[in-house]
C-alpha cells in the first residue's frame, strides 16, 4: 500500500465520521421540533455508508497491487421511517391533533449519543492512523539525510 494511499483512507474517514456527528447532532437538536420545513414533526436521520471506489481501472489497479480497500464514502443521508414517532399528550400545544396528542420526533436521545461516541471513536482511530502515516513518512524521509 502506497504512503498517500493510507493518507486518503484516513482522511476519507474522518470526512465520512464528521458529517456523521453533524447528523447525529442535527438529530439531538431537533428532538422536540414538531414542525419542519416538510409539514409535520422531524424525522430522525442516519448516514450511509459505502466503499469509496474510483473507476474501473483504478480499482483493478489497485487489486493487482494487493490493495482491498480505498476508503469510505457518503452515498446518502437518510430519514428513518421504521422508528416510530412519540406521541404525547398534550391538548394545549398548538400542534396537538384532534384527541389532544402532539406527534414528536422519533429521536432516542440515548441512540443518538451512544452513536456520537461511536462516531467519536471511529474519527479518532482514523486520525491515529493518519498521525502513524505520517510519523512513518517523515522517518523515512529522516533516513534518507
Amino acid at each position: 500500500m502506497g504512503l498517500f494511499t493510507s493518507f486518503d483512507i484516513a482522511g476519507s474517514g474522518m470526512s465520512a465520521q464528521r458529517l456523521r456527528s453533524d447528523i447525529i447532532s442535527q438529530n439531538i437538536a431537533n428532538v422536540t421540533s414538531t414542525r419542519s420545513q416538510n409539514g409535520g414533526p422531524y424525522r430522525r436521520k442516519t448516514v450511509v455508508f459505502a466503499e469509496k471506489n474510483g473507476n474501473a481501472f483504478g480499482k483493478i489497479l489497485l487489486q493487482a497491487r494487493g490493495i482491498t480497500g480505498s476508503g469510505v464514502k457518503v452515498t446518502k443521508i437518510v430519514e428513518d421511517h421504521d422508528a416510530q414517532m412519540n406521541m404525547v399528550y398534550d391538548p394545549s400545544h398548538p400542534d396537538a391533533d384532534e384527541n389532544g396528542y402532539v406527534t414528536y420526533p422519533n429521536v432516542n436521545i440515548i441512540t443518538e449519543m451512544t452513536n456520537m461516541i461511536d462516531s467519536s471513536r471511529a474519527y479518532e482511530a482514523n486520525a491515529t492512523a493518519f498521525e502513524a502515516a505520517k510519523a512513518m513518512a517523515t522517518r523515512g524521509l529522516q533516513i534518507g539525510q
